[in-house]
């Protein structure tokens, strides 16, 4: 299991307009092969602030099958807008 870490700094004021649109995009990356679960929760002390949690089964899940669908063409048109910057995405693997 991969863990998929990002910030997603949304420009202040529009917090509630992301959230609907992440509301509309959140089925477009639960439905791909090798997704496990998805978080997401906002910053109490920087409310503009989002913590994006997704587990894939593997890094290639992530890389290669979602971010090289037609589903994430749309995740981008929705989410991508509303970022700035644009948020630096990390892959995790749990230390046993």
């Amino acid at each position: 299991m991969i863990l998929e870490h990002a910030i997603l700094p949304v420009r202040t004021g529009s917090e509630s307009e992301f959230e609907e649109a992440f509301r509309i995009a959140r089925p477009l990356i639960s439905q791909q092969p090798g997704f496990r679960s998805l978080s997401i929760s906002r910053s109490i002390e920087t409310p503009n602030l989002y913590l994006l949690l997704v587990e894939w089964d593997s890094v290639e899940a992530h890389t290669d099958g979602f971010r090289e669908s037609a589903e994430y063409e749309r995740w981008k048109e929705l989410l991508h807008r509303f970022y700035d910057p644009f948020p630096v995405v990390e892959h995790f693997t749990t230390v046993r």
